[in-house]
């Protein structure tokens, strides 16, 4: 979700920003270079020589690039071929029922309950039967990340209803879909066993040192160890024993406190308006000033069992609560667990968990509690192109009682505010995490930083000379050892978003290939080839730093030859977001969130096909959030 023009900076805390890390970095580079012939590469860590250099065996991408656009459909290079295929309001094919999508979104919140949710975002594909490679049928589990109440009712949010905030709840979270390849054809399989709608209210469990937590409990549960729902769900992650993790990101829009807010739920973004959502009014958890602690149980990220539609939902709070973006989960060397998140925030930090227990490839059921004992760390980068991995435990790194922090459960409930006190890298709101298959090097988009350049805040330099850092860049880095439970790591950045061919230099990247700005989306698929989805807020879409590069897309590059090349754009208003293929790469799922999104954000229920009338056309009703698969006409592998 484009959200930076509508968050405050939270993080008011003096530790360096990634920005002046860099300024150091790339200003002693520069010095070296007038010095001596070659210091310039010889200031980059070793693994990355080889990404900087073209590759002798040409380039891995085998698609012409596709033009920029503003028309309102999908664009893909030739000899491909895009389809809808799961849209907001499409039944789930649960065995209760099927409900059909009524276009001018009168349908119940009942209805909305089997139906798939708004906004989708993250996205994976679980090969049938559990264990296999087939990629002919499979579960596809995606996040709905949050509602437009402009479309989601026949007349809007006003007047609000418990009704309304009810179907709005149902609107969240995530889908269990079962699909299959039947005469070439892909299709939701209704009624499946496996089909499911997670919401804002389904019961899930709290696992994890905050289990139990004062902090954790309400007068609903006294325990702290059940919530209902989840929401805001952004990016994910999946684990290799196959599990979904689904990633809670601007949470505390959704509560409000017109009494006195805390320093923990400012540090968190709380305030006494949230979003204007109104859910409080209807359930009044949401309003903190009744329950304080009902917010301290969201910010997590989630576990789902896609293959048991009986389970219930874990929030595994040894992963930090903050606002997530994704949770990327690779091996270490000795078999531990590791998962890589982002905060989705202005000068908010990156970290990583490492697990205590080794993951059992013959033992599934010894794998379900893996996430909830390990050490979860945040990262510091140097100047220097080092780096390291700092702990987040109690009693250590100044997380003492005495500087506040009671227990560990304390600073992972807290966990940006022990973040601070460490003296974490203030990022450019991290967003997905991508690891390379083959090499281990981690990726990280920096999508933007609306707040450089502003008052009291890290200005522009030599290096960075863009107030308010309009387009992003991506920072990779290698673990010390080439192990993923390294604590230490050798960092540079791989491109600069940008728009190359804008004649103000201030406004100019470092892209080898087709220009782009605020990278959001991330993955490698198996041949190594990275996939970069976009977010421009729809309030600079094609305007401002953003007037040439048109509407959202999703490009591919070459890590070597750092090439990049469009692969697609997306219809008006949209954000491209979530990838992932089948096993053989020859079906890619993607998701088209939020098209038709005018620039505040907020569609007016009169006109809701005011921006957009993707994907059924004038004669479809309101836009609609939407599943795109995506083929070659040879039945070729993706990209090649």
């Amino acid at each position: 979700m484009s959200s930076e023009d509508l968050e405050p900076i939270v993080n008011q805390s003096n530790n360096p920003s990634f920005f002046d890390v860099l300024e150091q970095r790339l200003s002693r580079r520069q010095w070296l270079s007038t010095v001596a012939a070659g210091a310039a590469i010889q200031m980059m860590p070793m693994a990355f020589v080889e990404a900087a250099t073209p590759s002798a065996v040409g380039s891995t991408l085998g698609f012409r690039s596709v033009a920029v656009s503003t028309a309102d459909h999908i664009q893909v290079p030739e000899g491909y071929i895009a389809e809808v295929f799961y849209r907001w309001g499409d039944a789930i094919g649960h065995v209760q029922g099927n409900p059909e999508f009524k276009p001018d979104a009168s349908n119940s919140a009942q209805d909305q309950a089997l139906q798939a949710g708004m906004h989708h975002d993250g996205i994976h594909f679980f090969p049938l039967p559990l264990g296999s490679q087939r990629s002919d049928h499979g579960l596809l589990v995606l996040n709905h990340e949050y509602t437009d109440e402009g479309l989601l009712h026949t007349d809007g949010m006003e007047p609000l209803s418990a009704e309304k905030v009810l179907k709005s709840q149902h609107a969240h979270g995530v889908s269990v879909i079962e699909v299959r390849q039947q005469a070439g054809q892909w299709v939701v399989v209704r009624p499946s066993k496996y089909a499911r709608r997670i919401t804002a209210v389904t019961p899930m469990r709290i696992a994890g040192p905050a289990a139990s937590d004062q902090a954790m409990r309400t007068q609903a549960d006294p325990q702290g160890l059940e919530v209902f729902g989840t929401m805001n769900n952004c990016a994910h992650g999946f684990t290799p024993w196959g599990t979904y993790l689904t990633c809670e990101e601007n949470w505390d829009g959704y509560f409000v406190n017109g009494g006195t807010i805390t320093a923990d739920q400012k540090r968190n973004g709380i305030n006494a308006k949230g979003r204007s959502i109104g859910w409080d009014k209807f359930d009044e958890r949401f309003n903190v000033a009744r329950h304080p602690n009902e917010a301290n149980r969201f910010g997590w990220v989630v576990e789902i069992d896609p293959f048991d539609p009986q389970s219930k939902p874990v929030k595994r709070t040894t992963l930090g609560r903050f606002g997530h973006e994704g949770a990327k989960t690779v091996l270490a060397k000795d078999g531990r667990v590791v998962v890589y998140l982002g905060d989705d925030r202005a000068f908010e930090y990156i970290y990583k968990f490492v697990s205590r227990d080794r993951y059992n490839p013959r033992d599934r059921r010894a794998n379900m509690n893996l996430l909830d004992h390990g050490t979860l760390y945040v990262a510091q980068f140097d100047a220097d192109g080092s780096g390291r991995w700092i702990a987040l435990t109690h009693g250590a790194n100044g997380l003492t009682t005495e500087a506040g922090f009671q227990s560990q459960a304390d600073i992972l409930i807290r966990t940006r505010s022990a973040g601070d006190v460490v003296g974490a890298t203030k990022m450019d709101r991290p967003e997905w995490i991508a690891v390379h298959p083959n090499t281990n090097e981690v990726y990280c988009t920096l999508t933007n930083n609306a707040g450089r350049g502003a008052t009291s805040m890290p200005g522009v330099d030599a290096a960075n000379p863009r107030v308010n850092n309009a387009f992003g860049q991506i920072v990779r880095w290698r673990e010390a050892g080439n192990d993923p439970a390294a604590l230490a790591l050798n960092w540079d950045l791989f491109v600069m978003a940008g728009d190359a061919q804008h004649p103000e230099a201030a406004r100019q990247g470092n892209i080898n290939g087709d220009s782009f700005g605020s990278p959001d989306g991330l993955w490698f698929d198996p041949r190594g080839v990275l996939w970069i989805q976009t977010d421009v807020s729809t309030s600079t879409l094609n305007r401002g730093h953003y007037e040439r590069l048109g509407n959202n897309m999703m490009l591919a590059a070459d890590i070597k030859t750092r090439e990049i090349r469009r692969f697609l754009t997306g219809p008006k208003g949209c954000e491209i977001t979530g990838v992932i293929t089948t096993p053989d790469a020859r079906t890619m799922f993607i998701n088209i969130q939020h098209p038709g999104e005018p620039s505040n954000e907020r569609s007016d229920p009169k006109h809701p096909k005011a921006v957009s009338a993707w994907p059924e056309g004038e004669a479809g009703g309101r836009p609609r959030s939407a599943t795109v698969l995506i083929r070659k006409r040879d039945g070729g592998v993706i990209g090649t």
